[in-house]
């Protein structure tokens, strides 16, 4: 079994915990459901926010999808002008026999336009 990494990132409409928690929630699903994995197969996920995010810390929609024994850590996203607002990204270490060529990184509504290159 290989350690892999999964990107993924989602942009939010406005900073309320209960938005932030459906979105990131439903971009950790995303990422499970498209690589085919469970939470037994994270080894750890970093998210970051954007600067403009205070109203709850991603991981904690993490811990309410049931990812509680997995490490996860939460950062700030470096303040550049012109970047894309309300942004939660993800970097997932996991578990595979996937070939690196064959993960999916999952970026959700107009985050997709931040990694065109590896968006699926």
């Amino acid at each position: 079994m290989a350690v892999r990494a999964v990107r993924g990132a989602v942009q939010l409409e406005r900073d309320e915990a209960g938005h932030m928690d459906e979105q990131v929630g439903a971009l950790l699903t995303a990422i499970l459901e498209r690589n085919g994995l469970t939470a037994d197969d994270l080894i750890s996920i970093w998210f970051t926010a954007t600067s403009d995010l205070h109203s709850d810390f991603p991981a904690a929609a993490a811990r309410k999808l049931g990812i509680v024994d997995v490490p996860l850590i939460c950062a700030q996203e470096l303040d550049i002008e012109g970047a894309m607002p309300r942004v939660v990204r993800v970097l997932a270490h996991i578990e595979s026999d996937k070939p690196r060529a064959d993960i999916a990184h999952v970026y959700l509504g107009a985050a997709g336009a931040l990694r065109k290159d590896i968006a699926q």
